[in-house]
């Protein structure tokens, strides 16, 4: 299945994986073109979970996020500026979540859809996703669970499946732009 089409993907890294209490703490986006933005979020004055195990995993402390994360709103309205009219993700059910919570702290409406990357992946491609997705990560050699970095791995490895003439066992070069 090669296609022309190059989706944008969003990945999301929250206080919990709670789907009733957490909330969103960074989001990263890659554009079709490669590019990549994140923002850390400042908590909204209602969110209040937090997970040692998480920011264990992820590695961002609340404080952090306090001191340097940006207002939901702001978040928000850079989402809507940037994104498509649809943007993908590869853990719906949570990354739907958060991005709602956001969107619903600041007050506005996404401009664009948020789509599982399964709905475009054929047979072939779901099998081969974990294995790519695994030697991406290893080629790219970035720490995982930071909302950029996931993004720009849903990037490659999409871009790996989807090329029939692109060997699964090389990586052509990326750039990282934050």
């Amino acid at each position: 299945m090669a296609t022309d089409f190059s989706p944008a993907f969003i990945d999301f890294e929250a206080s919990s994986l709670d789907l009733i209490a957490s909330y969103p703490i960074e989001v990263g986006i890659c554009l079709p073109d490669g590019h990549l933005h994140s923002w850390l979020i400042a908590p909204h004055v209602l969110w209040q979970d937090w997970s040692e195990n998480a920011e264990q995993i992820h590695g961002i402390s609340r404080a952090t996020l306090e001191a340097e994360g940006a207002q939901v709103r702001e978040v928000a309205s850079g989402l809507n500026a940037l994104l498509p009219e649809q943007v993908f993700c590869d853990a719906w059910t949570f990354d739907s979540f958060w991005l709602h919570r956001l969107f619903r702290a600041a007050g506005i409406q996404p401009q664009f859809q948020l789509e599982s990357i399964s709905m475009l992946l054929g047979p072939q491609q779901v099998r081969e996703w974990a294995p790519v997705r695994q030697q991406v990560i290893s080629e790219l050699g970035l720490p995982v669970h930071r909302a950029a970095n996931d993004a720009l791995i849903l990037h490659k490895t999409w871009g790996r499946v989807t090329d029939p003439d692109l060997p699964r066992t090389t990586l052509s070069n990326h750039s990282h732009q934050a």
